[in-house]
């Protein structure tokens, strides 16, 4: 795994939590806050991926939406007929979502200790959520673990760290980042597909899936940080719809989703009576 580094003001002494929840907040309102447009939900990818499996569940089937930022997921979701729980860290942006989505259920809490019931959902769902802790992702999985009932799904999306970031490891030279300085702290891992079939597993998940998603946003990543392309340049998104066909997803794709299933228990085998 790879640690991602974000600029903070050296001023600022704050816990993890207290940091996650106050970047997390300001990026929900520079987003424009909570939205009711729900309707592009069908056509991301995680949702392509993630539907067979969905609809595989029981009428009614219980979900939870892991960091559910801006609550369009929970709401899209809940009015499919899968009531679904938005848990989020961000207080104020929870508060906003309940008076936007009335209908939807909200909560503000930490993913990895929920206090939500044991074997409680049918499908958890997370997207960008379970690197953003510098112990690890062990805890989120570990509650996913717990809360799923046996036959649950999970689906999460973590940063790739695909043949791009390891050739740029590979040659930056910069010194590493020294934590004292005070002018940057841990953002985020980033994990290859091996890294995250051995973390599934060893929570105990059967991995049915792990793929590249979001390969056009890491194209477009690399035309800025490597060519010096502006983001809001239409050269630049011209550019990248143009190239996204042609480059593997192991190259530049963003992110990776995997969906895991928790296993039913294992018959006890009788003996024979003899």
């Amino acid at each position: 795994m790879r640690k991602d580094f974000v600029e903070i003001d050296s001023t600022q002494s704050e816990s993890e939590i207290a940091f996650v929840e106050r970047y997390w907040t300001a990026v929900w309102e520079r987003e424009g806050g909570p939205k009711a447009a729900i309707n592009k939900i069908p056509g991301k990818a995680e949702y392509r991926i993630m539907q067979p499996y969905i609809e595989s569940l029981s009428p009614g089937a219980r979900l939870l939406d892991g960091g559910c930022g801006l609550g369009d997921w929970s709401a899209y979701l809940t009015r499919k007929g899968y009531p679904t729980l938005g848990l989020d860290i961000s207080r104020s942006t929870v508060a906003k979502l309940k008076e936007l989505f009335p209908d939807v259920e909200f909560a503000v809490g930490d993913i990895r200790e929920t206090g939500l019931p044991a074997d409680s959902f049918d499908g958890y769902f997370s997207w960008g959520t379970f690197e953003h802790f510098e112990e690890g992702l062990e805890r989120c999985v570990a509650e996913a673990w717990r809360i799923l009932k046996p036959g649950g799904y999970l689906f999460i999306s973590v940063p790739f760290d695909n043949f791009r970031h390891a050739l740029r490891a590979t040659f930056d030279r910069r010194r590493k980042v020294d934590p004292r300085s005070g002018k940057e702290r841990f953002y985020q891992w980033r994990l290859t597909r091996p890294e995250v079939r051995g973390l599934l597993a060893r929570g105990g998940f059967s991995v049915l899936d792990i793929r590249p998603i979001h390969k056009r946003q890491g194209v477009l990543r690399s035309l800025h940080h490597e060519f010096g392309f502006p983001y809001e340049w239409l050269a630049t998104k011209g550019l990248g719809i143009v190239l996204t066909p042609f480059i593997p997803g192991g190259l530049v794709a963003h992110m990776l989703m995997a969906v895991a299933k928790k296993p039913l228990p294992q018959p006890v085998e009788r003996g024979d009576g003899i």
